[in-house]
């Protein structure tokens, strides 16, 4: 079972540093960022478990950061910290689509329990059993695929795939992510199993149409959009 992954924005380098050696010893896996644009750049590339986003950034403010992903439809569960306590701080923290707020100074052990609530909230999330974009539509009660009224075959793995692109809509998927979630396993550089199933997808349910619903995205992987 992977771990969970956290994405830590934070731009002190003494709180960044002591909360990644206590989230790790807690067997959470811990990617950094110490700025704005580059927390929204991994976050869409490879959307995390999880953000604990800082307010005050270089570059772009954690607020901004976090209404950007909410625009894009990047649902990703946020825990925004900030060294303002007052009310209508928090109130902007929660209009920008934060999922909770912490105030510095704090103690690791609350910051610790606010983490895995939110995990747990996230993982309990129940997933949709109909899942539609555009025409494409994929029910997995009966594990069928139609586009435009048209039912498409496709084997279990090419489903799989499928699905987790639909789950994501708009969003830019490495492939070392689709990897880890629908092969489950890690990166390898000599695998294409990704691009020969994303190959195939697209004959069955982009080709015989008009609109193209699978890009590919230059240096990273491949998202469906909307």
């Amino acid at each position: 079972m992977r771990s969970m992954r956290i994405l830590l924005v934070e731009d002190d380098l003494r709180i960044a540093t002591l909360v990644q050696k206590g989230l790790e010893a807690e067997h959470l896996a811990v990617e950094t960022a110490n700025n704005g644009p580059d927390a929204l750049r991994l976050c869409r590339d490879t959307p995390p478990d999880l953000m604990i986003l800082d307010v005050m950034l270089p570059g772009m403010s954690g607020l901004e950061v976090c209404r950007t992903l909410r625009e894009e439809g990047i649902g990703v569960p946020v825990l925004m910290l900030t060294a303002r306590d007052a009310l209508e701080d928090k109130l902007a923290g929660f209009r920008c689509g934060a999922d909770d707020y912490l105030t510095k100074p704090f103690a690791f052990a609350e910051l610790l329990a606010r983490v895995r609530a939110l995990l747990r909230r996230g993982s309990a999330a129940p997933a949709a059993d109909r899942l539609q974009v555009d025409d494409l539509v994929l029910d997995r009660n009966t594990l069928e695929v139609s586009r435009a009224g048209r039912p498409i075959e496709l084997t279990h793995k090419e489903f799989v795939l499928l699905e987790f692109l639909m789950r994501h809509v708009n969003q830019a998927l490495s492939r070392a992510v689709i990897l880890e979630h629908v092969w489950d396993y890690n990166f390898d550089s000599f695998t294409n199993v990704v691009d020969v199933t994303i190959r195939r997808l697209r004959q069955k349910i982009d080709d015989p149409f008009p609109h193209k619903l699978i890009q590919t995205i230059r240096g990273i992987g491949y998202r469906i959009r909307a």
